[in-house]
């Protein structure tokens, strides 16, 4: 992690990343793949830090293709907005930030919670910045809707929040509880370390094809994966609408996703080369596909061996290209997952207490707080050496 001071310019970030690879001495011919959040100054097609970085490893590899990736959770993040339920989710918005803004206000409806025995004891904030937010507080206040209804009538406030008792408005609230939680549980799969790009976008593809089956089943009017929805189905007047969603959800999905399926090929090719057909893989690698799906003894390592270590114990002179094509894939980062979490410990270290930490100092707690390696303190302590005598 290196700090940036001043601006951020696709020229400024190109500076920083070039001095460290250059500093680390490592050949940029090598680079296989860079992940991004998609912002102006990475993807910039002519002054950007991705076209910087394509032209200067063409100088040193013609042949070498960079990998360029937006983030898979951003992405499938960025994708409900293509639902268009601003009318639905303003309300609860505002709903929620009524209840919560005015310390009193909030106490009386956590009292009032507690007097009819609520299957809940508070409302939580939406926070745009957390991923799983806007499903979980639409969730709950839906389930606390009768709750909340009762209250603002107790405050006389229900005519500032006509919504809760308008039928259509309450199913297309029902809808956007199911299908943000269905997102909510794909960002879940989506989300954690040591993950492989293949298993994130397998996910995604899982997810594209319910798209496709909810919208039929709900054109049908069937509402089996849409629990909520089916509570409302007597007054449900457009199944339509609903499925068009779906629809839209679904090439949202397939736009987005695009750079990941340019690869994905590779991507099964690495992740299940035993049930690929030799004659639709890149050439080079034809004759040692069908020699790995040839070896029994081979086949009985790819079940019991993790991936990355059934890779790395084929031949190097028998597969050579194989474990090329597995070495570049294996690297790929599926999203920018690791570098969040990252930010979010830097963020807890920098507390207003600790202003005047130093760059340096805060990489090395940084380099601690994210290691996976234990101190031998052991042999720490034998050495001898004391920072302060008196310890």
């Amino acid at each position: 992690m290196e700090p940036l001071k001043g601006k951020t310019r696709g020229e400024d970030l190109y500076d920083r990343v070039s001095t460290v690879i250059e500093k680390m001495k490592l050949p940029w011919s090598k680079l296989a793949n860079v992940m991004t959040d998609g912002s102006p100054n990475l993807t910039g097609k002519n002054v950007g830090l991705l076209k910087r970085i394509q032209d200067k490893v063409k100088e040193e590899n013609p042949n070498q293709d960079v990998i360029f990736l937006h983030c898979i959770i951003h992405q499938e993040s960025f994708c409900k907005s293509i639902l268009q339920l601003n009318h639905v989710i303003n309300p609860v918005v505002k709903l929620v930030n009524f209840i919560q803004a005015k310390g009193l206000q909030h106490r009386q409806f956590i009292k009032f919670l507690e007097e009819t025995d609520a299957d809940h004891h508070d409302l939580p904030y939406h926070s745009r910045v957390r991923w799983l937010s806007l499903g979980k507080v639409f969730q709950r206040v839906w389930e606390l809707k009768e709750e909340i209804g009762a209250f603002l009538k107790l405050k006389g406030k229900s005519d500032e929040f006509t919504e809760l008792s308008d039928k259509n408005w309450l199913c297309d609230f029902a809808f956007a509880v199911d299908i943000f939680s269905h997102l909510n549980k794909l960002n879940v799969k989506l989300q954690g370390k040591d993950q492989y790009v293949h298993d994130m976008y397998t996910n995604v593809k899982a997810f594209k094809s319910k798209l496709i089956f909810f919208s039929r089943q709900i054109s049908d009017k069937v509402f089996t994966h849409f629990a909520t929805l089916v509570t409302q189905k007597e007054t449900i007047q457009n199944v339509k609408k609903y499925s068009k969603s779906l629809d839209d959800l679904h090439a949202e999905f397939c736009r987005r996703f695009s750079d990941v399926e340019k690869i994905d090929q590779s991507l099964q090719l690495v992740a299940c080369p035993l049930s690929q057909n030799p004659e639709t893989v890149p050439e080079e690698v034809q004759l040692e596909l069908i020699n790995l799906q040839s070896d029994f003894v081979l086949k009985e390592k790819f079940s019991s061996l993790e991936l990355r270590d059934f890779y790395a114990s084929l031949n190097e002179a028998t597969f050579p290209n194989i474990r090329r094509m597995a070495q570049k894939i294996l690297v790929l980062f599926g999203s920018t997952y690791v570098c969040e979490q990252t930010f979010s410990v830097m963020n807890i270290n920098k507390a207003p207490h600790r202003s005047s930490l130093t760059d340096e100092h805060l990489r090395s707690i940084l380099r601690i707080a994210t290691t996976k390696l234990t101190p031998d303190f052991d042999a720490l302590a034998k050495k001898g050496d004391q920072q302060h005598c008196s310890h």
